[in-house]
């Protein structure tokens, strides 16, 4: 469970597990009701701007939008590096929203560290 996200990044050891907790709120702080939305990470090479993998995230509190992305070793043992990242929030009504990286305009940078143990 070792890692860390910011602004426009997330850092994970290769190979370890991570849980990206998320609650999101409105331009006015109010919780955002996911009722029926559906939250998808996406990681790219980018080199070849080759899908490394999607996560489709956990609604834990649809009122309270709260939210979870839980990686595995089976997605974070990739090759050391930098890869782009986006996660995305589908409602039900069809609108989509990018809501990570947080600055429009960036691209999210995920981060494999390196480990000593396999």
């Amino acid at each position: 469970m070792v890692g860390y996200m910011t602004s426009n990044g997330i850092v994970v050891r290769q190979g370890d597990s991570f849980d990206i907790l998320l609650h999101l709120r409105d331009s006015r702080s109010k919780d955002v009701d996911l009722s029926g939305c559906v939250l998808r990470m996406t990681v790219k090479d980018q080199k070849e701007n080759k899908v490394m993998f999607t996560v489709e995230g956990e609604i834990l509190d649809a009122g309270k939008g709260k939210a979870v992305i839980a990686l595995t070793p089976k997605n974070t043992d990739i090759e050391v590096g930098d890869y782009v990242c986006d996660i995305e929030l589908k409602f039900a009504n069809g609108a989509v929203h990018t809501i990570y990286p947080q600055q429009v305009g960036k691209v999210g940078v995920f981060k494999i560290t390196e480990q000593v143990t396999r």
